[in-house]
């Protein structure tokens, strides 16, 4: 069978229909902000990149491989707690999709081995390393706003639209089958699919602590509704549930005031890996996710 391909107009209009939405207002728990019935009681199996371990916000999970950077406080610990689910939670910082069927690191399993027909909530956040698009656009943006102290949008001069092309192509398709695998190995289970929050303000940056560009601002913004437009597809073609965290997380950005933010920036971040959820931010997550789901 040949596999399915996602068009870049109906990326481009799911993006352009998530803009125009409000941030949601949160249900109280165990009540499904969707309508949706509750989810079963029984086992969470939390699969995804660095964003769901909660990488940098210490303490480290005490049951992970260290180099997975896992948190004790990432939100698959805090739902679990909040739930009194029994939790495997095999979350590892710098995980794409490639390592649910194979091993990240000696000794670190594939995490789709953690699935298992007994388990009931599956949370699978998964996407942003895929072909090194996150990791690269943050670095060759910040890289680019260097170079022009902070001018013009060299970021989106320089690869167009190569990233969103790279996830209409690549991401989007291992996504969905992704979902697909972990939906055939727990077929009782509900899959949850977790957005990515906001990085950046809409138009003007924080050259300071982010060093973007200004015109990549938007340009970078841009390409991750793409990606947060591909999760959203590959979670509906599964009869998975998305969680938007893009929405939610407006104002709550790496340029905010610490105590404001959500994702810390490059420079001058309180967590130990940069660009990446605070503790505020996971806490985000779980609340979001516990909203949308109904638990």
């Amino acid at each position: 069978m040949r596999r399915p391909t996602l068009a870049f107009a109906a990326l481009a209009s799911a993006t352009t229909l998530a803009l125009g939405l409000a941030a949601p207002a949160l249900a109280a728990p165990g009540a499904s902000s969707s309508g949706a019935p509750r989810v079963a009681d029984g086992p969470y199996v939390a699969l995804g990149d660095s964003f769901s371990a909660g990488s940098g916000v210490l303490p480290l999970s005490a049951t992970a491989n260290p180099q997975c950077t896992q948190s004790a406080l990432n939100y698959p610990h805090l739902l679990a707690q909040r739930t009194g689910r029994a939790l495997t939670d095999v979350t590892c910082g710098g995980a794409d999709t490639g390592d649910f069927t194979g091993s990240q690191f000696p000794g670190v399993a594939p995490q789709l081995d953690a699935v298992t027909p007994e388990a009931r909530l599956v949370t699978i956040g998964i996407g942003g390393n895929d072909s090194s698009v996150f990791t690269s656009i943050i670095q060759q943006c910040a890289t680019a706003g260097l170079t022009t102290l902070g001018q013009g949008s060299p970021c989106k001069d320089t690869y167009g639209t190569s990233y969103a092309d790279t996830i209409r192509t690549k991401t989007y398709p291992a996504v969905r089958a992704a979902i697909a695998a972990a939906k055939a190995r727990a077929p009782r289970a509900r899959i949850v699919v977790p957005g990515y929050p906001q990085i950046l303000p809409p138009t003007v940056g924080c050259y300071a602590t982010m060093p973007i560009a200004v015109g990549d601002v938007p340009y970078v913004n841009g390409i991750e509704q793409v990606l947060n437009a591909a999760l959203e597809q590959a979670a509906k073609d599964n009869g998975a549930t998305f969680v938007d965290m893009w929405g939610p997380s407006a104002g709550r950005d790496a340029c905010q005031l610490p105590w404001v933010r959500w994702v810390e920036p490059l420079a001058a971040s309180l967590n130990y890996v940069p660009v990446h959820p605070n503790t505020a931010g996971e806490r985000a997550y779980a609340d979001q996710i516990q909203a949308r789901v109904g638990l």
